[in-house]
């Protein structure tokens, strides 16, 4: 399959720092808070992510506008190559609507995409509701798409919050909190599905240490096996890192066939599966290395013919 008939979307992580300390942050390391890509290598990648047909890119990682002016700049390097973005924020600087109508505008005349906008009972522990409210107002008003992720564990105590993105009428999609990072540690609340296949998309992920990860949301934390680790750009070009992702077997077969029948071929009850969220299975699977093991030595033999 040639270069032109891929479809490359990336999570970009400028910087790893943050204006507040969420409990559940999923992307929090704390060995590398502060951390920030160099301006110019930044600008340097995203050219090349254009010559090797990326098309989309989410600022992403701690707080992306709390480096205003660098961003803006990426932002218009990415309109200049026809790359759709999106900058993912907590809203912090959605105060009053003054400064949130400047901030949006900005954004809006640097090429701007889409806003995310991230919403929780435990970022609304630092960033007021209000915030939120000035946010959306100012994205209507200026005519840039926006979404906000309600990151739930799907507990009474967020039902308030979810109240209030519906009486609001905002474009709002619920996110399963990710057990990783600071929420690691969460207890996790039972749950049982109606046995879905859990299919994964699988945006990679670039840190501002320029390492590649095939997972945006998980793909950091598997210590035990590294599964999701592609390499550094210093030692490979962009195109490299996305083939090693596009080559894999298992994880063309996380996004075709789903975890699902990945762990029931493995050996996984079924009673079991649906207990499970899909980043909880994922984990399951692949951050051991005796399921992992049995995952490789099974895709290339019977794993790729378990289907209906």
């Amino acid at each position: 399959m040639s270069i032109m008939n891929k479809i490359r979307n990336i999570a970009f992580g400028y910087s790893t720092k943050c204006n507040i300390r969420c409990e559940h942050c999923v992307a929090a390391d704390d060995e590398s808070a502060d951390a920030i890509m160099p301006f110019d290598t930044a600008k340097a990648i995203i050219a090349e992510m254009a010559a090797c047909n990326v098309t989309g890119i989410s600022f992403t990682a701690g707080e992306p506008l709390l480096f205003f002016n660098e961003i803006s700049h990426l932002i218009r390097l990415c309109k200049k190559h026809g790359i759709y973005t999106r900058v993912v924020t907590n809203g912090h600087w959605a105060g009053n609507r003054q400064r949130s109508d400047n901030m949006v505008s900005k954004l809006m005349q640097s090429g701007l995409s889409q806003l995310r906008i991230s919403c929780s009972r435990w970022h609304q522990k630092h960033i007021r509701r209000g915030n939120i409210v000035n946010a959306v107002a100012s994205c209507k008003k200026y005519g840039l798409d926006y979404f906000i992720s309600f990151v739930t564990d799907f507990s009474k105590q967020d039902d308030a919050f979810e109240q209030f993105l519906r009486d609001n009428s905002f474009k709002f999609f619920p996110e399963p909190l990710i057990y990783s990072g600071r929420a690691k540690g969460f207890n996790r609340s039972g749950i049982f599905t109606d046995y879905p296949p859990n299919l994964c998309a699988m945006n990679p992920y670039l840190s501002p240490e320029l390492d590649m990860f095939a997972c945006c949301d998980a793909g950091t934390h598997f210590t035990e096996t590294g599964f999701f680790y592609l390499g550094n750009h210093k030692d490979h070009n962009i195109d490299e890192l996305f083939q090693k992702k596009e080559n894999n077997i298992l994880y063309n077969l996380i996004r075709t066939m789903g975890l699902t029948n990945m762990a029931a071929y493995i050996g996984f009850k079924a009673s079991d599966i649906v207990k499970y969220r899909k980043c909880q299975l994922c984990e399951k699977l692949f951050n051991s290395a005796e399921n992992l093991r049995a995952l490789e030595n099974a895709a290339i033999s019977g794993l790729i013919n378990w289907t209906r």
